[in-house]
C-alpha cells in the first residue's frame, strides 16, 4: 500500500490544502460532464431538416418573391398558406421532444454532491467536485462513493456495484493486491465513483476524479459518438428522396414542354413564371406535406399514452422503431429481477422449506411441500438472522417503508418479519453489546446479545462450511446434539444443491450462557441451527411478458454482469432458454464465430461493456433490429449504439438515461411490451395514412402533368393546399387515433429494412390512384364542355376532397373496420366536408378562383355540377373495390 501513497504523493494524514487546490488546477473538477442539455433552439431547427419540408419550404420563399412583381400578387397567399402547414408541424414535433428533455432533466440525481475528507490531517466535508487523486476520503454505509479509490481500511465494507458492473450482491471489500489485468467485477480492493455503500466503514486514497474515473471514459466513449438516427427516420429521409426525384424528373419534363413546344403568351419572364408556378403545383401535389405532421402527430399520442404507463419518449421516432425489433437485450439486475435478495430456501431439523413472497414483501408463508407449517420449529434461526444483523427497517417522511442496509441482511430481517418476529422488539429485548464483524477473510459475522437477568446469548452467520467449523452441536427436533460427520455431510451437500439453484446460502448458529463469555469464546463450541438461502427473484409481471414477446417473435437476450450460475437459473425461471456463455468466452471469439454464437445464446454473463457492444453488434449485423435495455454506467455504450435504447427511470444512472432513446420510468421490464405494441399500432396508423395519402397526391401529381402537357394550369399552389389541407389535415390525423388490431402482438415484426410501403401498398397506390387519374381528367374535360375553365377547375378542385374520402372508406374496407368505428375520423370528414361546402357557397370561394354558387339552389348548373361528381364518387367507389381485391389476392402474405 505504501507504493499508492507514494505515487499520488500523499499520506495516511491527507492532503495539505494547498496540495489540494494545486492539483485542482492540475486535473479539474471531479465531474462528468455529459453531453450537453439540448437548448430549444436545436430541437426547433431539427424540426425543419426533413427533404420534404425543405423543398417546401423553398417553395413558399420562391412564390413569396414573386408576390412581389405587379400581376402576380395572390402568389403571397400560397407562400402564406405553405409556411403555415410547415410551421405548425415543426412546432408540434418541437413541444413533444422539448418536454421529454424537461423530464429527463428532472431525473438527474447522479452524483453526491459532498464527501468526507482528511485534509491537513483534519476530517472535512468538502463539495464532491473538489475532490483530487491522493485525497483520502471516509466511507460509510448509505453514500456513495464520490471517486475512484484504493481502500487501505475496511470493516466489513460492502459495495453495492451492480450499476457499473451487474453483479447483483453487495461485493465485500479487502486491503490485498491483484493482478494489473483483474477484471473490473473482481477489483476486490478499489472503489468505484457513484457506487453506494451498503454496509460498514473505510478508509480510502482516490486515484481517479472525472473523467478518469470507470464511470467517466464510458460516458467520454457516449460524447464522442454521432447522434444515431431511428430506422423510421431513415426510411421517411429515403422517401422523401425518392418523391422529390420524382418532382424533378417531372418539373423538367413539364418545363421543356411549356417552354418550347405551348405556345404561351407573354415575354420572357412571365412564361418563366407560369412555368415556375407549374413547378410549384406539382411540388404541392407530389410532396405530402401532412405525411409529416400526421407522423408527428401519431407518435405524439403514442409517446402520451406510453407516458400514461411510465415510459418517457425522449426522441419520438424511437417508438415506431421500438415497434420494428426482434430481439431485445436486457440486464437482469433491476431490469428482470427485483434486485431485492429474497430468502426463498431454508434448511434445519434435515427439512427443506420454501418460503413465499419476493422481494421485501413481509407477508409470507412457510412451507414443506404444499403444507403450511408454523414457525416455532425455527424461529431461532430467524432470531439470529434478524440480530446478527446490521440493516433496518424505517419510515420515510412520507411514511413509506425504507430498507436500509445490505441487501443479503435486509433478506434475514424480512424472513423474521414473515414468522411475526420484529428486529426492533428484539433487539430491545436481547441488546447487543459486542461483536466481531465479518470480514472477506473470517466469512463470518459473530454478535453478542444481553438476555437480562438470563445471561448472554451469541449468534453467528457466514459462509455454511466456516460455521459449521465453529460448531460442535446441532439443535434437532428442539435439542442439542453432537454433530457428527454425516450431520456435517448432509448439511454441505445441502449447501451445494442450493448453490446450483443460484441461491445464496449462510448457515447460522448461536449458543447461550447464563454466566457470561469472554471475548475469545464467542466462536467456540456453537450449536449449528440451519441454513437460509435467498436470490434476488424474478419480477412477478416478466415471465408473461417475456412470453409475449415470443408470441410477437421477439426474441429476449440475457445480458449480464452477473454471474453464470445466477443468470442461467433466473432465465430459465422466466423460460428464456438454457443456452449460456460467459464474458471470456465472448472475448475470445471473433466476429464470425459471435455472430454464429448470439443466433442461440440466451444468457450471457460476466460481461464487460466492451463485449455488450461486440454482443449487440452481431445480432445487428445479422440482420437484426435490436432494442438494448439497462439502467447502469455499464449499459450505456450498448444502449447508444443500439437501435432502441431503454434505460430506467428510478434506479438508471445519467449516462445511462443520456443514452437512451425510451426511459422507463417504473423500471419495470413489462413496460417495454406495451412500448412495442404502441411501436405496433403506430406503423400500422402510419401504414395507413401513407396509403391514403399517397394515392392521393400520385393522382394529382399525374393529373397535373397530363393537363399541363395540354397547356393547362389545372390547379393553382393555393387550391392544392386547400385540397391536402382537408384532406392530409383532419381525416389523416384522425387515422393515427385507431386502435391496435387484437391480433398485433400476436405477428412477427416486419423484416429490417422493409419500409412502409411494401410491394402490396405500392400496388394499392400505383392501381387506386391511376383509376383517380382517369376520373378526374374526365370530371375536368365534362366541366369545360358544359362551361368553361373555372367551373372545370372547380369540378376538379372538390372531385378530388370527394374522391380522397372514398379512398379513406376503401381503407378502412380493407382493414376489416367499420366506418364509423374511430368517431374523430367521422367528426374530421365532416368538418372537411363543411369547409369545403362553405368555399362553394360564399364569397370566399374567391380567394381560390372557384365558382361560387351563392345561396344553395336547384339552379342547372348546380345539378349538373353535383350529378357529375356523384356519379365519380360512386364509380370511384366501385373501382378502388376492385382493384384492392385484386391486389391482395396477389400479395397474400404481406406484413
Amino acid at each position: 500500500m505504501e507504493d499508492v501513497f507514494q505515487q499520488l504523493e500523499s499520506g495516511k494524514g491527507g492532503l495539505s490544502f494547498d496540495q489540494a487546490k494545486q492539483r485542482l488546477k492540475q486535473y479539474g473538477p471531479n465531474e462528468i460532464r455529459l453531453e450537453k442539455k439540448i437548448s430549444p433552439l436545436k430541437i426547433l431547427v431539427a424540426q425543419f431538416k426533413s427533404f420534404l419540408i425543405l423543398v417546401l419550404l423553398a417553395a413558399a420563399l420562391i412564390s413569396f418573391a414573386i408576390s412581389f412583381f405587379p400581376g402576380y400578387e395572390e402568389n403571397l397567399v400560397n407562400a402564406v398558406l405553405i409556411f403555415i402547414i410547415v410551421v405548425a408541424n415543426g412546432i408540434f414535433g418541437f413541444f413533444q421532444e422539448y418536454k421529454a428533455e424537461e423530464s429527463l432533466e428532472a431525473l438527474k440525481k447522479m452524483s453526491p454532491n459532498k464527501a468526507t475528507v482528511l485534509r491537513n490531517g483534519q476530517k472535512q466535508v468538502v463539495d464532491a467536485v473538489k475532490l483530487v487523486p491522493g485525497d483520502i476520503i471516509f466511507l460509510e454505509a448509505g453514500e456513495k462513493v464520490p471517486a475512484d479509490s484504493r481502500v487501505f481500511q475496511v470493516r466489513n465494507l460492502h459495495i453495492d456495484e451492480s450499476l457499473l458492473t451487474g453483479e447483483s450482491v453487495p461485493i465485500s471489500k479487502h486491503l490485498g493486491k491483484l493482478e494489473q489485468d483483474t477484471m473490473l467485477a473482481e477489483r476486490l480492493n478499489m472503489v468505484f465513483k457513484n457506487s453506494v455503500v451498503t454496509s460498514g466503514t473505510g478508509l480510502a486514497i482516490v486515484t481517479n476524479t472525472g473523467l478518469t474515473t470507470e464511470v467517466g471514459k464510458i460516458a467520454e466513449r457516449l460524447q464522442g459518438a454521432e447522434q444515431k438516427i431511428t430506422p423510421f427516420q431513415v426510411e421517411l429521409d429515403v422517401l422523401g428522396k425518392k418523391i422529390g426525384f420524382l418532382v424533378l424528373i417531372v418539373v423538367v419534363l413539364v418545363a421543356l414542354n411549356q417552354m418550347f413546344f405551348l405556345q404561351m403568351e407573354g415575354n420572357t419572364f412571365e412564361r418563366l413564371v407560369v412555368v415556375f408556378l407549374t413547378a410549384v403545383s406539382l411540388a404541392v401535389a407530389a410532396i405530402p406535406e401532412g405525411l409529416a405532421a400526421v407522423v408527428t402527430w401519431s407518435l405524439g399520442l403514442g409517446t402520451r399514452r406510453m407516458a400514461k404507463k411510465n415510459a418517457l419518449v425522449r426522441k419520438l421516432a424511437s417508438v415506431e422503431g421500438l415497434g420494428g425489433v426482434d430481439v431485445i437485450c436486457t440486464d437482469k439486475t433491476a431490469t428482470l429481477t427485483e434486485n431485492r435478495m429474497t430468502v426463498t430456501k431454508m434448511f434445519f431439523n434435515s427439512k427443506e422449506v420454501d418460503v413465499s413472497g419476493t422481494g421485501y414483501d413481509l407477508d409470507g408463508d412457510f412451507l414443506l411441500g404444499k403444507i403450511k407449517i408454523p414457525s416455532t420449529e425455527f424461529e431461532l434461526m430467524l432470531k439470529a438472522g434478524a440480530l446478527c444483523n446490521d440493516a433496518s427497517i424505517s419510515f420515510d417522511e412520507n411514511n413509506k417503508q425504507v430498507f436500509v442496509g445490505d441487501p443479503t441482511e435486509v433478506a434475514f430481517i424480512v424472513s423474521a418479519r414473515k414468522a411475526g418476529l420484529n428486529e426492533n422488539r428484539l433487539n430491545r429485548s436481547m441488546p447487543r453489546i459486542d461483536e466481531i464483524p465479518f470480514s472477506s477473510e473470517r466469512k463470518n459475522m459473530v454478535t453478542l446479545h444481553s438476555t437480562g437477568g438470563q445471561g448472554q446469548t451469541v449468534f453467528m452467520k457466514g459462509a455454511p462450511e466456516t460455521v459449521l467449523e465453529h460448531c460442535s452441536t446441532i439443535l434437532l427436533n428442539g435439542k442439542e446434539k453432537r454433530l457428527t460427520k454425516n450431520h456435517k455431510k448432509l448439511l454441505l451437500e445441502q449447501n451445494e444443491l442450493f448453490a446450483s439453484q443460484a441461491l445464496r446460502v449462510l448457515g447460522f448458529a448461536y449458543k447461550k450462557s447464563k454466566t457470561g463469555f469472554k471475548k475469545d469464546s464467542l466462536e467456540t463450541e456453537l450449536v449449528f441451527l440451519g441454513l437460509q438461502a435467498m436470490i434476488d427473484p424474478p419480477r412477478k409481471e416478466v415471465k408473461q411478458s417475456i412470453a409475449e414477446c415470443n408470441d410477437a417473435g421477439i426474441r429476449v437476450v440475457m445480458v449480464t454482469g452477473d454471474n453464470i450460475i445466477t443468470a442461467k437459473a433466473i432465465a430459465a425461471e422466466l423460460g428464456l432458454g438454457a443456452d449460456a456463455l460467459d464474458g471470456n468466452a465472448v472475448h475470445k471469439f471473433s466476429d464470425g464465430q459471435l455472430r454464429a454464437a448470439v443466433e442461440k445464446t440466451a444468457v450471457f454473463a460476466r460481461v464487460s461493456p466492451n463485449a455488450k457492444l461486440r454482443i449487440l453488434k452481431a445480432l445487428q449485423a445479422n440482420g437484426h433490429t435490436v432494442a438494448m435495455t439497462g439502467d447502469g454506467v455499464n449499459d450505456a455504450p450498448a444502449l447508444q449504439a443500439a437501435d432502441v435504447g431503454v434505460s430506467m427511470g428510478l434506479r438508471g444512472t445519467d449516462v445511462a438515461r443520456e443514452a437512451s432513446d425510451i426511459i422507463l420510468l417504473d423500471d419495470n421490464f413489462s413496460t417495454i411490451v406495451l412500448a412495442v405494441r404502441e411501436g405496433r399500432t403506430i406503423f400500422d396508423n402510419i401504414r395507413k395514412f401513407v396509403n391514403y395519402l399517397m394515392t392521393c397526391n400520385i393522382a394529382e401529381v399525374l393529373v397535373l402533368f397530363f393537363l399541363s402537357i395540354g397547356g393547362w394550369l389545372a390547379l393553382a399552389p393555393a387550391q392544392l393546399l386547400w385540397i391536402n389541407l382537408l384532406t392530409d389535415g383532419p381525416p389523416a390525423l384522425a387515422l393515427g387515433i385507431d386502435p391496435s388490431n387484437p391480433d398485433i402482438m400476436k405477428r412477427k415484426p416486419k423484416k429490417k429494412g422493409e419500409g412502409v410501403i411494401n410491394k402490396r401498398l405500392l400496388y394499392l397506390i400505383g392501381g387506386v390512384g391511376g383509376m383517380k387519374t382517369l376520373l378526374l381528367i374526365g370530371l375536368f374535360f365534362t366541366g369545360l364542355q358544359f362551361g368553361n375553365f373555372i367551373l372545370a377547375q372547380t369540378m376538379l378542385f372538390t372531385g378530388f376532397i370527394l374522391f380522397e374520402f372514398v379512398r379513406i372508406a376503401v381503407i378502412r374496407y380493407q382493414e376489416n373496420l367499420g366506418l364509423f368505428e374511430n368517431k374523430w375520423l367521422v367528426y374530421a370528414v365532416g368538418i372537411s366536408l363543411f369547409l369545403q361546402l362553405l368555399l362553394l357557397y360564399t364569397p370566399l370561394g374567391a380567394f381560390f378562383s372557384l365558382v361560387s354558387f351563392g345561396t344553395p339552389g336547384f339552379s342547372e348548373m348546380e345539378i349538373f355540377f353535383w350529378g357529375t361528381l356523384a356519379v365519380g364518387v360512386f364509380v370511384c367507389w366501385l373501382g378502388a373495390i376492385a382493384i384492392t381485391k385484386m391486389v391482395v389476392e396477389a400479395t397474400p402474405t404481406t406484413n
